[in-house]
């Protein structure tokens, strides 16, 4: 049977991880993201302003991770949205939108009670790895 590589993959241009996870996960061409908080490397605290200020760092920091995974933003299939509150909605997506504004990946958004530190917001991706095109379909 042919062995298939499991890759944990980090950077150190972001704060390190808790010992119960890894920034992120190679496998098969795919790339699995944890979930990101705004946390600043200087600081190792969440960024202060907010939900937005905390969605610019998270993102920032899941720019760090598909960089040492090979991948990027133009890369990502799939994100998933955390709100501390949903009232805080639309100031993420305008976050988001500076991002992700040409062919944006699939995403879903919801409120949850409560995020690691406190936090506003978390974002979790997939991304693939390697060259990448993209086509439309449209019925």
């Amino acid at each position: 049977m042919a062995q298939l590589e499991r890759k944990i993959i980090e950077t150190s241009k972001n704060t390190p991880p808790p010992p119960f996870l890894s920034q992120a996960v190679s496998f098969n061409n795919m790339l699995f993201l944890s979930g990101s908080l705004g946390i600043s490397k200087d600081t190792n605290k969440l960024v202060e302003g907010g939900a937005a200020s905390e969605a610019t760092q998270a993102i920032e920091n899941i720019k760090n991770i598909l960089e040492a995974g090979n991948s990027n933003l133009s890369q990502v299939l799939k994100t998933t949205i955390y709100l501390k509150d949903i009232k805080d909605y639309t100031a993420v997506n305008e976050v988001y939108f500076k991002y992700f504004n040409k062919d944006p990946p699939a995403r879903t958004a919801f409120q949850v009670a409560v995020l690691p530190m406190n936090a506003s917001v978390e974002i979790e991706v997939i991304a693939a790895v390697g060259n990448v095109v993209t086509s439309h379909a449209k019925l």
